[in-house]
């Protein structure tokens, strides 16, 4: 319980300063936007090129790993794809980030410290293998969903609206960047130090920029209405996504235990704070992924407790 509380209680205290900074005048509604931005072009990228940069191929390609988490998470996205449909009809986009909630953990924040806390320098190939996974597959499906609405939206023909949703991957920062870091990593090319340093320097911004951009943003903003919706995303979140990598993780494969229980712990993190920046980047789902990021990360205190408890880990 004092490792969950020693992780999330820096996030709940950032987001408290940026509201408070909000409902005192110190800092305008249009801060949030504009830190927003920030993370987005300036200080995400570099973290995610340098997070994918430094893993080896060989540690990449655990595959039992990659079934485990990655499946659990398919099978999380299309449930919740599928619910939502019917539950909380929405366009496109929006439905798409709520599968985008279904799964994005907050692996940077909140899984790497709590992976070396259980396992030491031994958690964080787990941790980085899924920061990949998050920061090029699901970001980038997640991108080509909502820019698929949006061309649709604008009456374009199939062809033209293939040419915009192409061009919207290729230009979005937070999809080059990782697949950029591989590229460097297959290569086998070592960054400069100065290189190195300038990324490390600007990507340790990124979290503490949205955390405190999302405190802003909830200032005079009822997360009430959104409740059933939450709820419900927390359901998928929290439970449903590692119950289901845990039985593939310990059922339907053979594993290290480290990696195993790597993979069911990182499965259950609460809604990472790229969900925000990305809904607020399109002007969309703002206030749910918001209420989404607050609520799942105030129950992960008491959900990864037990489930550390249950995984005999401490």
């Amino acid at each position: 319980m004092q490792a969950i509380v020693n992780v999330a209680f820096p996030v709940f205290a950032i987001m408290a300063c940026g509201w408070v900074c909000g409902r005192f005048g110190l800092l305008g509604e249009a801060s949030s936007e504009a830190l927003n931005r920030f993370v987005y072009y300036v200080a995400l990228p570099p973290l995610l090129f340098l997070s994918t940069a430094r893993v080896p191929v060989a540690e990449v390609l655990n595959f039992a790993f990659l079934i485990a988490y990655g499946g659990g998470a398919i099978l999380t996205f299309v449930l919740a794809m599928a619910v939502v449909r019917f539950t909380f009809p929405d366009r496109l986009a929006c439905l798409s980030l709520h599968g985008l909630s279904s799964i994005y953990g907050n692996t940077g924040y909140m899984g790497i410290p709590l992976l070396l806390t259980a396992f030491g320098q031994a958690g964080m190939p787990p941790a980085i293998v899924t920061a990949i996974i998050n920061g090029s597959i699901v970001i980038g499906v997640a991108t080509v969903l909502v820019e698929l609405d949006i061309g649709r939206g604008s009456g374009k023909g199939l062809p033209e609206l293939a040419r915009h949703v192409v061009a919207a991957v290729l230009k979005s920062p937070l999809v080059l960047s990782p697949f950029a870091g591989i590229a460097l990593s297959l290569a086998g090319i070592k960054l400069p130090a100065a290189i190195d340093s300038f990324c490390t320097l600007v990507g340790a911004a990124a979290s503490p920029c949205a955390l405190f951009a999302i405190g802003l943003f909830l200032v005079g903003k009822p997360i009430a209405g959104d409740l059933k919706e939450v709820s419900w995303l927390c359901v998928l979140k929290l439970l449903v996504q590692p119950a289901i990598t845990y039985w593939l993780a310990f059922h339907m494969l053979a594993m290290d235990p480290v990696w195993s229980k790597s993979a069911v712990i990182l499965a259950a993190l609460p809604i990472g704070t790229t969900l925000f920046v990305v809904a607020q980047k399109y002007g969309i789902y703002v206030r749910r992924a918001t209420a989404g990021i607050l609520v799942s990360t105030v129950l992960s205190v008491l959900t990864v407790s037990t489930l550390l408890v249950f995984l005999e880990i401490g």
